[in-house]
């Protein structure tokens, strides 16, 4: 849960602000659990209705369908801060839009480029603000640890013999994982 938990503590995330997650698997499910533990109004923002009923039982109190153009022009400038877990290059501007002015857009799964470039004029006329985080350091690992075990965040995980891992890749490739693959270590004995 570092991986999301370190951007919400830096741009303080907490009560009274609305918080969006932009993808909602192996991170972003953990994200969901979090904001809504720091305080905030959670709203899960996918592809697909297929996520909606996953994603309120995460806590999401809404859920957003990106490809949804009429929701998602809806919720212009609605959120004060956007995490945003995709892992493959996505349209980026269309995120800025939900921001409201000076509300903060990070990414913690993309660490390539945006498919199109980030338009300037959406960011200045707002005040808005796009940063990155990849993971956080020891102290603040052990934080989130303790933070978790207080609101009994747990992550959603599927776990699989090492010998299952190149069907467990593909399922992955092919988004039909739900949320995480573990590999049981034992298994290792039998390979």
């Amino acid at each position: 849960g570092v991986t999301t938990y370190s951007p919400m503590k830096h741009w303080k995330v907490g009560p009274g602000q609305r918080v969006a997650v932009v993808g909602i698997g192996g991170l972003g499910h953990m994200a969901v659990q979090i904001a809504r533990a720091l305080g905030a109004t959670v709203t899960a923002v996918t592809r697909t209705t297929e996520k909606q009923a996953e994603a309120e039982k995460l806590g999401a109190h809404d859920v957003l369908i990106s490809t949804d153009s009429k929701a998602m022009e809806a919720h212009e400038m609605k959120f004060d801060f956007i995490i945003i877990t995709i892992p493959d290059a996505f349209e980026v501007n269309d995120y800025v839009k939900l921001l409201k002015r000076d509300g903060v857009i990070t990414t913690v799964g993309l660490l390539g480029p945006y498919k199109d470039p980030l338009n300037n004029m959406e960011m200045a006329m707002h005040r808005r603000s796009i940063s990155g985080s990849i993971i956080g350091g020891i102290a603040e690992t052990q934080e989130v640890l303790e933070f978790c075990a207080e609101y009994n965040i747990l992550p959603e995980v599927e776990i699989i013999k090492i010998q299952d891992i190149n069907e467990a890749f593909e399922k992955m490739k092919d988004e039909e994982v739900r949320f995480r693959y573990v590999i049981d270590m034992a298994s290792l004995k039998e390979a």
